[in-house]
């Protein structure tokens, strides 16, 4: 492709500024569609106009086969707002075309602000949406001998992980085998490590994997992966050259020691980006296998497009139980990765209120906890815990929780000992653990 300036400028003023590959990405599909739009017009984005952006405005959220919600195009506006002024003060355009408001915000950004989508589970729907929708089995608990998904074990772990942690996708689909203590775990424990480069933000915090979403992962580890590792050893060893080969791993320190690109490399666990994460093996005695703990076809870390079309297919698999007795009800879109991390919250949340305060006998006297909690109790605060095991840049974030406490009609399970993971692990045993870590802090 030929450098087309000065957008090639400006993508080089944005990767000077650190941006990720994976956000650069992103921005240029953005400007190549804008661009698009306008020339569609007779126009270039150096003589845009503000009626050429209300146009692309209208055209994104109204007249495209599939409109875009307000709060993608926030991002967008927000995005070419930032380009025209960039453009502006680099003096490639005389004037900014994005108007700005008296209260400082762009003209273009969206009319309606917009809460977190936030959609958590029930107890039902989470046992329906693992076990019938991606380990395949049948509602009655046997199995669907027409079920043509592969690695169900694999499929189920990540479920397991995802709503006993709260981590985000790109936080446990990226997860490494040393991460969860093998070789070194004893039987029956829970694990500990520390996330970063995978993180939002790379805001570092601690994640503790209860014992049974390492046992589930384990039994994935143990049944299902070696075949796929096994079958993709041969092709990994002819991409050496291009793989960090680790040959040493110091699993008391989180750190790996290996040959990436000809060169002697030692890397931090949690200062592994996703991208050398992807590409991180180790030798044994059968060749070549991936450090990752999910993998997929080819022996390398299944990316996110798999893992979108997994839950598709596990969401057409409850589509089509759905109609059948005893089946819990689904929500007009289907589930998203993202909502196990939103039941975590939910349910952590309510659970360290209980514990703290008791039964509340009104919502009066449950609205005026919180506020005690902030003046009071920060150390044991549940709102603080919380924010900090999800990582959330500002508990703020976390208050959106609030809401869905004290809504009877979400409310998953009064017994949180039934939430279990697999045969053991609950609510409990998870927010003992987080009680025991903030107080060790003195927060």
């Amino acid at each position: 492709m030929l450098p087309v300036e000065p957008l090639c400028s400006w993508f080089r003023h944005l990767a000077y500024e650190n941006k990720s590959a994976k956000t650069l990405r992103e921005y240029a599909y953005i400007v190549r569609r804008y661009v698009g739009f306008l020339e569609s017009r007779g126009r270039s984005f150096r003589d845009a106009t503000e009626s050429d952006l209300a146009a692309y405005r209208m055209f994104r959220t109204q007249l495209q086969d599939r409109p875009v919600g307000e709060a993608m195009w926030a991002k967008e506006a927000q995005l070419l707002n930032q380009l025209h002024r960039w453009l502006e003060q680099s003096g490639y355009t005389g004037v900014n075309p994005v108007r700005q408001a008296r209260n400082g915000r762009s003209a273009l950004a969206p009319r309606v602000v917009q809460g977190m989508n936030i959609r958590h589970m029930s107890l039902a729907q989470y046992r329906f949406f693992r076990d019938i929708g991606l380990a395949g089995q049948l509602p009655d608990s046997r199995i669907d001998t027409t079920f043509r998904g592969r690695s169900s074990l694999r499929a189920r772990a990540a479920c397991d992980l995802a709503l006993s942690t709260g981590m985000r996708p790109q936080e446990w689909s990226t997860l490494l085998l040393p991460e969860l203590g093998e070789g070194e775990r004893r039987p029956g424990t829970p694990a500990v490590f520390e996330v970063q480069a995978c993180a939002k933000y790379g805001k570092r915090r601690e994640v503790f994997v209860p014992t049974g979403a390492v046992d589930s992962v384990a039994n994935f580890v143990e049944l299902e992966r070696p075949e796929l590792a096994a079958a993709s050893a041969a092709a990994l060893e002819r991409r050496r050259d291009e793989l960090f080969v680790i040959d040493r791993i110091d699993g008391a320190i989180g750190r790996c020691h290996g040959v990436l690109r000809g060169r002697r490399r030692a890397f931090t666990l949690s200062a592994m980006s996703p991208q050398l994460r992807r590409i991180a093996v180790r030798d044994t005695h059968d060749g070549l296998e991936a450090l990752a703990v999910f993998i997929g076809h080819g022996g390398q870390m299944i990316g996110p497009s798999n893992w979108y079309r997994i839950r598709c297919e596990a969401w057409d698999r409850m589509r089509r139980h759905s109609g059948e007795t005893d089946m819990p009800p689904l929500p007009p879109r289907r589930w998203r990765w993202h909502d196990l991390r939103h039941t975590f919250a939910l349910q952590l949340l309510s659970f360290l209120e209980q514990q703290l305060d008791g039964e509340a006998p009104d919502a009066v006297t449950r609205r005026r906890r919180h506020v005690a909690y902030l003046g009071g109790h920060i150390k044991h605060n549940p709102l603080l815990i919380v924010s900090r095991r999800l990582g959330h840049a500002s508990p703020a974030t976390t208050y959106a929780y609030l809401e869905y406490t004290d809504d009877p009609m979400n409310a998953v399970d009064a017994a949180f000992r039934e939430w279990t993971v697999e045969d053991g692990d609950t609510y409990a045993d998870i927010a003992r653990h987080m009680l025991a870590s903030s107080a060790g802090r003195g927060r």
